[in-house]
């Protein structure tokens, strides 16, 4: 359930570039930094058994009522609760993707089936399980036709991912709209937006009626004191531009055909920061290996998300410096062979 996501730093030695995360690490955290320096003595305290003051600031910012927001430990706790809330359904899984969607469901008795494309949606399905932008292919699922399946299928609950939607080049469903729909579950991260995975912090929008059952199962204190502070900071400083957003994108498209120009890799179109490749010659996890080691370097192995095959990797942009360690190093090891270490492996 935790074993193989992308960020295993703690797994490894000396690292001098993170390609594993989607996090984008040279994001500017100083202002928040500061201000969390200032109200550091309040770990001293409890903080607020639920994180109304903070669900309140989201709620005025899109223009909606508090009722309509629940506040969680980072996105992956959002989709705990829902699948809780909602046990033993019957849920579809839109894969390749993020394995708590399913490990969840499984956790909470749902009878669980793999999908490819919406349209193999099962007659039976009661809930449909999305990323969108997705990860880990980092491509956007189109809008309209989201709407559209939204619209016909009103048995269906809709529970889509918008944790990479800031990063996206591609339209996402729009969030005020949406907490009118009552058959959707619209899921937030502000720690990938800001860079803050260790404060754990996301939030998940729809009716006031599914927030409230939602609500029902939330532990109390699961948001701890410092990361409300951090959201309501963020909120009130109107969600600041940290990132140039053209950079990264301009960056991001210099950094995939940088490594599409060469043979031994395939690489996907991405509508946002991070992408999937596929190894011609190495196993994703050797190719993780000898990165780490020998270039100190690390990658996403993404062998493990259902539908891919052992060689493939997710990177996600990082400087244009830290990229091009990585361009030069996958260039000597496409006109390098395998090992016979590596291919009996």
């Amino acid at each position: 359930m935790i074993k193989g996501h992308g960020d295993d730093l703690y797994c490894h030695g000396s690292i001098r570039a993170n390609f594993s995360s989607n996090v984008y690490s040279a994001t500017d955290r100083g202002g928040l930094l500061a201000h969390l320096r200032d109200v550091l003595d309040g770990i001293g305290s409890y903080p607020e058994p639920e994180p109304y003051s903070l669900e309140r600031d989201l709620s005025r910012l899109y223009g909606f009522d508090a009722a309509c927001v629940s506040v969680t430990n980072g996105a992956t706790e959002a989709i705990y609760l829902i699948a809780q809330a909602f046990a033993g359904s019957a849920s579809a899984v839109l894969c390749p993707t993020f394995s708590e969607y399913a490990d969840a469901c499984h956790l909470h008795g749902h009878r669980v089936c793999s999908i490819m494309q919406p349209e193999d949606l099962p007659a039976d399905a009661r809930m449909l399980w999305l990323c969108n932008p997705n990860n880990p292919t980092g491509r956007a699922w189109d809008a309209d036709m989201l709407h559209r399946m939204i619209c016909e299928h009103r048995e269906v609950l809709f529970v889509i991912d918008q944790s990479y939607a800031y990063f996206s080049t591609a339209e996402v469903l729009d969030i005020a709209s949406m907490v009118s729909q009552p058959n959707v579950i619209l899921l937030h991260s502000l720690t990938k937006r800001f860079a803050i995975p260790g404060l754990r912090l996301g939030y998940l929008t729809a009716t006031p009626s599914l927030v409230s059952k939602l609500r029902a199962h939330r532990m109390p204190w699961s948001v701890n004191a410092l990361a409300i502070a951090a959201g309501s900071y963020l909120v009130q400083a109107g969600m600041p531009a940290s990132i140039s957003l053209e950079a990264l994108h301009a960056e991001a498209e210099r950094l995939r055909v940088a490594i599409a120009s060469m043979d031994e890799y395939e690489v996907e179109r991405t509508d946002t920061h991070f992408m999937l490749i596929r190894s011609r010659k190495r196993r994703a996890t050797d190719l993780k290996q000898i990165l780490a080691e020998q270039y100190g370097l690390l990658i996403r192995d993404a062998s493990n998300f259902e539908g891919l095959d052992a060689h493939f990797f997710r990177i996600a942009t990082q400087t244009p410096q830290e990229n091009d360690w990585l361009i030069e190093a996958l260039r000597e090891l496409a006109h390098s062979e395998p090992t016979a270490q590596e291919s009996q492996s």
